[in-house]
């Protein structure tokens, strides 16, 4: 049965956000950017009302998909970011311990964890905009820039189902988790960055001030 221990939640760094594609997934990860770099990168979202005229249905976003051997997303994302995991000939998880992300609760049984998207689903379905009279973002995605999208282990991360039940699918406006706001608020940038998301007023003066009162360190 495979075991892994990996760092947990690495996410594509900003240095290299600007030379990827809107739907690329990276080959690597890498840590997260610093609170200056992530404040750099926040000025360069565009900022712009939510896309609330959109149709979200979760189903026109596969997840869980098939990424490794007879691992899906959901189960990878449980080996990476757990510590001592055994999975069986499946690749299910069945022994293992995590830290969730948001509460920072130890979690042994990983049945009673969920895998969430840090910008969650509708939250990236709603962050489109006009350019130039015409309407770019996620209403362009086809259904497989869709999956790439909710099966990316970059914005993949493990929380107790109660921390992430609380979040549901709400900007940094309005939820932030109770642990290391400032590496959940780099990271929110970071996928938004890269996947061209657009943020709007209230979303941005949120992450700001998240980010004005962060070490260098990153960690709050």
């Amino acid at each position: 049965m495979p075991t892994r221990t990996t760092l947990a939640a690495a996410v594509l760094g900003l240095a290299l956000l600007a030379a990827t594609t809107a739907c690329e997934i990276p080959t690597t990860a890498t840590t997260h950017a610093s609170p200056a770099a992530a404040s750099a990168g926040l000025a360069g979202l565009p900022i712009a009302p939510e896309d609330t005229g959109v149709h979200y249905d979760r189903d026109d976003w596969p997840h869980w998909s098939p990424v490794h051997g007879t691992c899906n997303a959901r189960e990878q994302a449980l080996l990476d970011q757990g510590q001592g995991v055994r999975a069986d000939d499946q690749c299910r998880p069945i022994t293992g311990t995590w830290i969730s992300a948001y509460d920072g609760a130890t979690v042994t049984d990983p049945s009673t964890l969920d895998i969430d998207h840090v910008v969650p689903l509708a939250e990236v379905a709603r962050s489109g905009r006009i350019e130039h009279g015409h309407r770019v973002g996620p209403r362009t995605w086809t259904r497989d820039q869709r999956e790439r999208y909710a099966n990316d282990p970059d914005v993949l991360i493990v929380a107790t189902a109660r921390a992430n039940r609380s979040k549901g699918d709400s900007d940094p406006a309005h939820w932030l988790p109770n642990r290391d706001r400032c590496g959940y608020t780099t990271r929110w940038i970071e996928v938004k960055t890269r996947y061209h998301l657009s943020i709007d007023q209230a979303e941005h003066d949120a992450l700001a001030t998240v980010l004005a009162h962060c070490p260098e360190g990153g960690a709050r």
